[in-house]
């Protein structure tokens, strides 16, 4: 290679390197980590369960939604030294990468528990409410609670020992010894209960009011024609958290301080009408846990 050629390389390859470092300082030419400064801001990065309709979801044009995730935006807007990009992804992968410092916070509907609190920090202030009842044949819609579903010797369908719905069964039994319900752990995180219910394979099954309207109720539901043949009974009224990661204490404060100033206003109401069409935080008085 003569001379020539050789200084058209090396030419070709300066220039290579000066638009790419150019690119790697633009602010705009790529997100920032989780955890970086950006603009003056700290990044977090919020994972959500993208499949949890109404809590959080994909809309139609594909923009992150839902309870959960618009309570976080307000959030957001109300932390001036945040910055907050949403990653959709699964329940599993959420736990997970939360735990692991994948993410910083997550959103998914989450109940507390005293093994979630190894793993995950949870703020001191609750993030909404969440109906939990029963789905069921429309023929056992008389079952109004757990211990009308354990007094009938009904069976329940399985939820996985590491889901909440899975804890809140065991407090019921254990606050219940000479009425408990027969629980028993599955291998999946969740089973597809409105199925198994309609299907006879179990009398009932644990779901959350949100999801079975999503499911059953709104038309063109992946369930609606059992709109007339399963009921949801709800048997309570749970708070619900965003899960942080254990090394974001600092940020887990601010989220606190922020949300409740959000709770002095009527913004969490309205949302909990627009995603769940009702006013959950009426009954807040009563919520136990």
């Amino acid at each position: 290679m003569n001379v020539k050629k050789l200084v058209k390389f090396a030419v070709v390859g300066f220039a290579a390197v000066a638009i790419l470092a150019a690119c790697g300082n633009d602010p705009d030419s790529g997100s920032a980590s989780s955890g970086e400064k950006k603009e003056g801001v700290t990044v977090i990065k919020v994972a959500y369960d993208q499949a949890s309709k109404p809590m959080s979801y994909l809309d139609e044009k594909g923009n992150p939604t839902g309870y959960d995730v618009e309570v976080m935006k307000l959030v957001d807007k109300a932390l001036e030294d945040y910055e907050f990009q949403y990653v959709g992804t699964t329940s599993d992968d959420l736990l997970i990468g939360v735990e692991q410092g994948k993410y910083d916070v997550g959103v998914k509907n989450a109940f507390w528990t005293e093994e979630r609190t190894q793993k995950y920090i949870f703020p001191q202030q609750f993030l909404g409410l969440s109906s939990a009842g029963l789905v069921l044949k429309k023929e056992n819609e008389h079952i109004n609670n757990l211990s009308d579903f354990a007094s009938a010797g009904l069976e329940l369908a399985p939820i996985a020992a590491n889901n909440a719905q899975y804890t809140i069964i065991a407090e019921y039994n254990e606050a219940n010894p000479d009425n408990p319900v027969n629980l028993k752990a599955g291998e999946e995180f969740s089973v597809d209960v409105i199925q198994w219910v309609n299907e006879g394979r179990v009398d009932g099954g644990v779901i959350i009011e949100g999801a079975f309207a999503g499911k059953v109720l709104e038309e063109g539901a992946p369930y609606n024609n059992l709109k007339d043949a399963v009921v949801y009974n709800e048997f309570a009224v749970i708070k619900t958290w965003p899960l942080f990661n254990k090394k974001q204490q600092e940020f887990a404060d601010a989220y606190d301080q922020a949300i409740a100033e959000i709770k002095e206003t009527d913004a969490l109401r309205n949302l909990s009408v627009e995603f769940y069409g009702k006013d959950l935080f009426e009954v807040l008085d009563t919520v136990k846990r």
